[in-house]
């Protein structure tokens, strides 16, 4: 790749080719590292570029391919670009626009006040820029605040458009077991019988059994596999595979199964790290807190009454949650190392049970494989720990 000797040329120092070049390679996604290879072939091409203007060592950091900037992500290689500017061993670093190497205004401004510190120079396809110059910075403030600003506004627009869309229960999502999408995209029960049988034998069950756990059982305890999603000859579908208790605790509590749309029923929240931004999934919502909630939106496995009926009855189980004190265990044992203790086995946190009814024994217990229809871990009484451990705090504290 031949370069014509331009303006910017002379911003080039010797100082500058006595150190490496460097070529940061991105994409945002898998799909598009699978299908834009004309960008690729592009950003790949920087490193011609950077040896035609005098380097002769470059390196290409290219791991952070499929990778996306935004908010929570981790970049590995934007983040060693950084490390070998502040170590003085980058001469100039090139990037085919200002959106590959920022997704956020601090980003930027902290690449733009580390190369600048370090006498590092900033490369594109067309222009080569030094942050000496006050014109220069200028420019990349001006194109970094404009690639940020734009990417905002694509992503605004991009969540409006796919809210209205479920506004009108149009938008299509994975669907859970018992549901497919027919040639005219609705929503429809599988037309395989027996994922329809098994999905109505879960809510038969539980109207006998009352339990989320006993219903959970007695599939386990019956040998019978359950419908998941899961890859099944090469390409998405259902596939077979014993009963969990996290499968059929989703099952019951999902509206989708009483006829419902619904949209922003896991919502994603942002938080706060080691100086770090990190996405994780919310507190599953109840039908009613959801975002967009279309009852009657196609053929049910169950009544909406029946549906209702069934969250207020594993509310009334569950000791976790707000529920009636008549009907729900009170959570107000005297066991000292609640929370604390972890399984010296498995490293799973202990529950606390308590032996007799004035729950002054308390006994401490690793649930193991028990949810997945296997044994507990280990269990011990609590009485003998916590008095270790109260000895040991006295001579602490004395």
């Amino acid at each position: 790749m031949s370069v014509q000797p331009t303006p910017q040329s002379h911003k080039i120092a010797d100082v500058h080719l006595a150190r490496k070049a460097i070529v940061y390679v991105r994409q945002s996604s898998e799909k598009q590292v699978q299908q834009n290879t004309e960008s690729q072939r592009l950003q790949y091409a920087l490193a011609d570029r950077a040896r035609a203007l005098g380097w002769t060592e470059v390196e290409v950091v290219d791991s952070d391919l499929g990778t996306s900037a935004g908010p929570g992500s981790v970049r590995a290689g934007f983040d060693r670009v950084i490390a070998s500017v502040t170590l003085g061993e980058v001469g100039i670093i090139f990037s085919r626009e200002a959106s590959r190497l920022s997704r956020t205004d601090r980003d930027w401004c902290h690449l733009l006040e580390v190369c600048g510190l370090f006498d590092t120079l900033i490369g594109d396809g067309e222009q080569v820029y030094d942050l000496s110059l006050m014109d220069d910075q200028l420019v990349l403030g001006i194109k970094g605040t404009l690639s940020v600003v734009e990417l905002k506004i694509l992503k605004l627009r991009m969540q409006q458009g796919m809210e209205e869309k479920a506004r009108r229960g149009e938008l299509r999502r994975k669907l859970t077991p018992g549901y497919v999408y027919d040639l005219e995209g609705r929503v429809v029960k599988d037309p395989d019988l027996r994922v329809q049988e098994t999905i109505h034998l879960v809510f038969r069950k539980f109207r006998e059994t009352w339990s989320v756990r006993q219903t959970f059982k007695w599939f386990h305890d019956e040998g019978l596999l359950v419908p998941a999603n899961g890859m099944a000859r090469g390409r998405d579908g259902i596939v077979w595979k014993p009963p969990t208790l996290t499968w059929t605790n989703g099952i019951l509590h999902n509206p989708v199964y009483a006829g419902a749309y619904v949209y922003g029923r896991r919502p994603t929240e942002m938080t706060v790290h080691d100086g770090r931004l990190h996405k994780r999934t919310g507190r599953l919502r109840t039908a009613q807190e959801c975002r967009v909630l279309i009852r009657n939106h196609h053929e049910s496995y169950l009544d909406w009454d029946a549906f209702e009926e069934n969250q207020k009855i594993m509310r009334s189980n569950c000791t976790k949650k707000a529920c009636d004190p008549a009907v729900a265990a009170v959570r107000s044992g005297r066991a000292l190392l609640a929370g604390l203790l972890r399984c010296g086995r498995c490293g799973r946190k202990l529950n606390v049970y308590y032996v007799r009814k004035n729950e002054t024994a308390p006994r401490y217990q690793c649930k193991g494989e028990f949810d997945s229809g296997g044994d507990y871990c280990l269990g011990f009484s609590g009485r003998a720990v916590e008095q270790i451990f109260c000895a040991e705090l006295m001579k602490i504290i004395s």
